[in-house]
């Protein structure tokens, strides 16, 4: 079951649009923003909401004919695919860095919000909400404009919506009532456990997961039985913790997880929540329990994912609140225990760290799970994956030169190697090199067929 998305009316979106036009213009014409722009406010809130869907789009590496339409009909930007790969790169839209980055005109919004410096206006503390409500609802129309909605897309629209929600809240804002997590949950759904497995066994590479994996099920298994039977379970930790690079699968087995818990009757939903330290921790004496009490409300069920768990503890200065976040999580754990399972994840070397800092974390998280980085030959597996779900093939002189690239990245990998995440830049630039080389044959007056147009070629792969 996907995330509940609610797209609405092209004409409602563009009146939704409009009004936070007219609040930028407010904001403008009250001189609360001192640096001198190069576009109007409305001109950067347009062009930064281009850049958003843009980035949401290009998470499958493919531009649909509806979606260049969607732009052009709602934001005024009539572009073809080149364009819009290239204004990709430009923009740095490859990376998820987009994803921690607050819009400048958002920031201008809560600006306004907290300021209170105009006097008698109708958005009066509303700005910033009205803001979000917009990225919401223009994210949940744009992804689903074509009829196919992406997993990858609605995690990357709910991560930013959430970022933005948590954002105000450290300026005493109150939260979204729009942006609460949409999440999936399995209630009064029939989830089969060996299709499950299944899909996790069919993942390519992660063969020490998929054993341990299977291992908790089995021992969850045998555990129902046994109390079927008014046999005693035996006492085992569900929380875990999933340590290894970037890219190597931690966010898709949680996710797989919490179904599996749930299908054999251990959570009683089945969702996933996935939060950084951004969601968990404030910036104010007291906000912080606040915050970790709501995530775990949400989380209640299923499973929470706390992403780079270690940045809980890594700061130890006057002010900062991770380690709140920390005791209000291991309070939370204990009071929801039959309920909520936690799974902390991040780099191997500082998970270790993170444990060793506080005693109930390494009592409550004895479960390890290690994702090892991919092989070359797995990601070129990744790859042609990749190049099938968007009907692309590589003739053989670009499969050798992509396991060439990936065999020297594996070799020289450092601490930002982030393995399939790694294989899905490739994969985006192979289609930019691709573009811009059939473009080039147009000019030239040179037929494109079919096989031209679905076939990565050799001067394609270089990066």
């Amino acid at each position: 079951m996907s995330e509940n998305i609610n797209p609405v009316p092209i004409e409602q979106l563009k009146t939704q649009l409009n009004e936070c036009v007219e609040i930028c213009n407010e904001i403008e014409k009250a001189g609360i923003i001192k640096q001198k722009l190069k576009k109007t406010l409305a001109e950067n809130l347009k062009f930064e909401i281009l850049k958003y869907v843009i980035y949401m789009s290009a998470l499958d590496g493919v531009f649909m004919d509806d979606e260049l339409k969607f732009l052009d009909e709602v934001l005024g930007f009539k572009m073809s695919r080149v364009q819009i790969v290239s204004f990709k790169y430009e923009n740095h839209l490859n990376t998820t860095d987009f994803e921690k980055e607050i819009p400048f005109v958002f920031k201008c919004f809560v600006l306004a919000d907290v300021g209170k410096k105009i006097k008698n206006s109708i958005y009066e503390g509303k700005r910033a909400k009205i803001l979000i409500q917009l990225y919401r609802e223009m994210g949940c129309t744009y992804i689903s404009y074509n009829n196919i909605v992406g997993e990858a897309e609605v995690e990357c629209m709910t991560k930013y919506c959430n970022m933005l929600n948590s954002y105000i809240g450290e300026f005493g804002l109150s939260r979204n009532e729009y942006d609460t997590k949409q999440v999936s949950t399995y209630e009064n759904e029939e989830v089969d456990v060996t299709v499950l497995l299944e899909e996790i066994n069919s993942l390519i590479g992660l063969h020490q997961v998929k054993q341990d994996i299977n291992s908790i099920v089995n021992l969850l298994k045998i555990q129902k039985i046994r109390e079927e039977r008014g046999m005693k379970g035996p006492s085992v930790s569900k929380h875990m913790v999933f340590s290894g690079n970037p890219g190597t699968g931690k966010t898709t087995i949680a996710r797989k997880l919490a179904k599996l818990y749930y299908a054999l009757g251990f959570l009683s939903k089945g969702q996933l929540i996935e939060v950084d330290r951004s969601g968990l921790v404030s910036g104010y004496i007291g906000q912080t329990a606040i915050k970790v009490r709501e995530v775990v409300d949400q989380a209640l069920g299923g499973i929470l994912f706390i992403d780079e768990a270690y940045t809980l503890t890594s700061g130890k200065g006057e002010g900062d609140f991770g380690q709140e976040a920390v005791d209000t999580l291991l309070k939370a754990m204990e009071d929801n225990r039959d309920d909520l399972i936690v799974i902390v994840a991040g780099y191997p070397d500082l998970m270790e760290e993170f444990l060793s800092s506080n005693p109930g974390l390494r009592s409550r998280f004895n479960k390890f799970i290690f994702f090892e980085d991919y092989t070359p030959t797995e990601q070129l597996d990744i790859l042609k994956g990749m190049c099938k779900s968007q009907e692309y093939i590589l003739s053989n002189e670009a499969e050798g030169m992509a396991l060439t690239h990936f065999s020297e990245s594996y070799e020289h990998r450092g601490e930002n190697y982030a393995n399939a995440r790694d294989v899905r830049n490739y994969f985006e630039k192979a289609l930019s090199n691709q573009a811009g080389r059939l473009v080039e044959m147009q000019k030239e007056n040179i037929t494109i067929d079919d096989d031209t147009l679905k076939t990565l070629a050799k001067e394609d792969m270089q990066m």
